[in-house]
């Protein structure tokens, strides 16, 4: 029998967590893992343990780094609402004046907050990708801007789950002349010391977990599929395993390849739940980050298959309910296990990252329940 070492520290009243980041590994078959809390700019909780890869061969690292799928995304809303303070960005102009290319096939009036609350109808294209088109954001960036939407803009939301990615960076790119990642890089990694990366450089591979996975159907069973999920999870054609390639990690689309662990996750949500700042300094205003995180539509997203509260990047709690009793919560998941939330009404910054992936069949998933609900039996 493999024995799993969970290391760190757990702030007096917050010894529940140690137990129930434990029994993910003795219950639920987690491999390798990081969690930690921030409670009104303190560490509270740093927990690590298990191992780094498959074969449960290398311990898993204080300084452990792994691919967290779309926990990504909200790094990539606070670039965006960083660029509004900035004056770059106006979520209420039409994407295409920053991309005259995106406004082809009726796009011409969709708004960067539309495209960034999922409802400008590009949950994927029409086509199946190939694993090199995965991994090259130009091309798909140009396909997605060339894309006839899939349903009428602004009526529903359509998960983006990889595409707004490519998506991303393009705009970026428009804007600023940079990707995504390496606006994390220069504005936010960098100057704060967060370990989180968009574009991973091969230097750092040795901190890099394996990924695995439960061998389930992505997003479950294949044949329940509505015509939007076909589209945004068959025609995507992601492996689960991409994150153990180098290729993928350098290309970094900030739709689902950052690297991070819950350290550096927790750490920037704990500055959004609380006065915004990290070592004294802003990195967003109250006003830019209150714009993302105003609700732009609530309702059965059609993707996803239930309700979503979506903000301008971010997931609001509201109709998910499932980042503690705060409806105001926001965040995002990673498929296959990974979070990160900021909780304002209790100066939580919250995250947990993992490389073990598990499918959405007893969803929600029952290592995230475990967390949430030790956390609110502490707070």
């Amino acid at each position: 029998m493999i024995n799993t070492t969970i290391t760190g520290d757990c702030a007096p009243g917050f010894e529940a967590l140690a137990g129930a980041f434990e029994n993910n590994f003795k219950q639920h078959g987690e491999i390798g893992a990081s969690l930690c809390i921030y409670q009104q700019g303190e560490k509270v909780v740093d927990l690590w343990g298990g191992h780094s890869d498959a074969a449960k061969s290398q311990p898993w690292e204080k300084d452990t780094l792994v691919n967290v799928w779309s926990t990504t995304k909200g790094m990539m809303a606070l670039c965006l609402a960083r660029l509004v303070d900035q004056g770059k960005l106006d979520m209420g102009r039409p994407v295409a004046d920053y991309w005259p290319e995106f406004a082809a096939n009726g796009k011409e009036h969709v708004t960067v907050a539309q495209l960034f609350s999922h409802q400008a109808g590009l949950c994927g294209t029409d086509k199946t990708i190939t694993k090199d088109q995965v991994l090259d954001t130009d091309l798909l960036g140009a396909m997605l801007a060339a894309q006839k939407p899939q349903w009428p803009i602004g009526e529903s939301s359509g998960y983006h789950a990889f595409s707004i990615g490519p998506l991303a960076d393009t705009l970026f790119k428009k804007v600023i002349g940079k990707t995504v990642g390496e606006y994390f890089r220069d504005e936010i990694a960098i100057p704060f010391d967060i370990d989180f990366h968009i574009g991973l450089e091969a230097s750092e591979d040795d901190r890099v977990a394996e990924m695995a996975h439960d061998d389930n159907p992505p997003g479950g069973d294949p044949s329940a599929f509505n015509e939007y999920q076909k589209i945004a999870i068959e025609h995507a054609s992601l492996s689960p395993y991409l994150p153990n390639e180098r290729a993928w990690r350098a290309q970094g689309t900030p739709s689902a390849a950052g690297c991070g662990n819950a350290r550096s996750i927790a750490k920037i949500y704990s500055a959004l739940a609380t006065n915004r700042c990290l070592g004294g300094v802003e990195i967003v205003s109250e006003q830019a980050l209150g714009a993302a995180t105003e609700i732009q539509i609530d309702k059965l997203d059609l993707v996803l298959g239930f309700p979503m509260s979506w903000g301008i990047g971010f997931a609001v709690n509201k109709s998910m309910g499932v980042y503690g009793p705060n409806p105001k919560s926001f965040g995002h998941h990673g498929w296959g296990g990974s979070f990160g939330f900021a909780d304002p009404d209790n100066g939580l910054g919250v995250a947990y990252a993992m490389n073990y992936m598990r499918e959405p069949l007893d969803a929600p998933d029952p290592r995230l329940m475990a967390i949430i609900g030790g956390i609110y039996a502490s707070v």
